[in-house]
């Protein structure tokens, strides 16, 4: 029987609607797959790090489906999500004469499920998807939505789809292999969701910190559920992207050039987000919408999360020209996530570049 502990959520997308299961040993559950069946094989996207570790036991529970499987291990690492590493996907599918119905799975953290989405958004106009996020910045953030994309050397994410998936898979057993550095960065993204809108959850990941760092999987279990929970509210709302959706993107125009700036790969996503965030409640005190208490308590959390809280000393200008690019730009003016208080953003184009030189001089670097 499937375990318990498992909870299910739904993205509310009418007939494009789809579950989200979280829980320990999903990956060895065929029930959780039992949608595959009809397929007689899947291609099932990896990386060269966790294709070894947990490949084989997917492949064991599509087994017991009679569904064959076909693995495509891609580099590990956002240096590989580019146009090289899509057109390896596309020569292992048409070599193996992937068909129109032929599934792809991601089995991996963002990187995977956002190069592995946009293959199956384009390979034969598209074909279904599968997510089965490994990281936790994949499990609460990434894999649920329908953003899929690749990077270009002048912006992150600026090729790509929406394309929602089948369902996402998110065993929490996988965390335990997770490297530290990958953990405190999903860590990140956890703490938007409690900046944006939820001052609750904020409230309680000040509390259980240390649970969540020691990966105590009832705390886990709750963070993703939780930070699932509010993101597909949002997606159910605003799945393209032309309105609230939006707030799930504070701290990343500024971690966006960040990732950009330093060559994608020299900071983790969370890592980027964090001091992308830093620069954001800067912002925001500068313009008198958020207290300076306030930013001191998202500060002290990042802090005690191990993430960055100074953002690189990439200089104004640069940050200006990278920022540019942003996907956010709307008649060449940048548009940014601010914060009026711990669980309240908007955005706002009305941002002074004299206010963001002061905020690049207060916040980049070491000090």
């Amino acid at each position: 029987m499937p375990s318990s502990s498992t909870q299910t959520l739904d993205v509310a997308l009418g007939e494009r609607s789809y579950p989200i299961h979280v829980g320990p040993g999903l990956l060895a559950d065929p029930r959780w797959f039992a949608s595959l069946a009809p397929a007689q094989r899947v291609a099932v996207v990896t990386n060269t790090t966790v294709g070894p570790l947990y490949l084989p036991r997917l492949q064991r529970t599509l087994e017991t489906l009679r569904v064959a499987c076909i693995g495509i291990a891609i580099p590990d690492g956002e240096a590989f999500k580019n146009w090289e590493t899509l057109n390896r996907i596309f020569d292992a599918l048409l070599e193996n004469r992937c068909e129109r119905s032929t599934p792809v799975l991601a089995l991996g953290g963002g990187v995977v499920g956002d190069i592995a989405g946009f293959a199956a958004a384009t390979y034969q106009r598209g074909v279904p998807f599968y997510q089965i996020p490994t990281t936790l910045l994949a499990q609460v953030d990434s894999s649920v939505g329908g953003k899929t994309a690749i990077n270009h050397p002048l912006g992150k994410n600026m090729i790509g789809a929406f394309y929602q998936p089948q369902a996402v898979v998110a065993d929490t057993d996988t965390l335990t292999t997770l490297p530290e550095r990958e953990l405190r960065s999903g860590l990140a993204e956890v703490i938007k969701y409690g900046l944006i809108r939820d001052a609750e959850f904020f409230d309680w990941l000040e509390t259980r910190l240390e649970a969540l760092l020691a990966r105590e999987p009832e705390a886990l279990t709750f963070a993703i559920v939780r930070s699932c929970a509010n993101k597909a509210q949002i997606v159910a709302a605003d799945e393209r992207e032309t309105g609230i959706r939006a707030l799930l993107n504070l701290g990343h125009t500024f971690g966006h050039a960040i990732e950009t700036g330093l060559g994608y790969g020299q900071w983790l996503h969370g890592e980027a987000v964090a001091a992308g965030t830093v620069l954001a409640a800067d912002v925001s005190v500068r313009l008198g919408y958020l207290s300076p208490e306030q930013k001191e308590r998202l500060v002290a959390l990042y802090r005690r999360a191990g993430l960055p809280t100074r953002a690189p000393a990439l200089g104004a200008a640069r940050y200006l020209a990278l920022m540019g690019h942003d996907k956010k730009v709307q008649g060449s003016r940048i548009r940014f996530v601010l914060l009026r208080r711990i669980g309240e953003a908007f955005v706002s184009a009305d941002v002074p570049e004299t206010v963001l030189e002061q905020a690049f001089a207060a916040c980049c670097g070491h000090g």
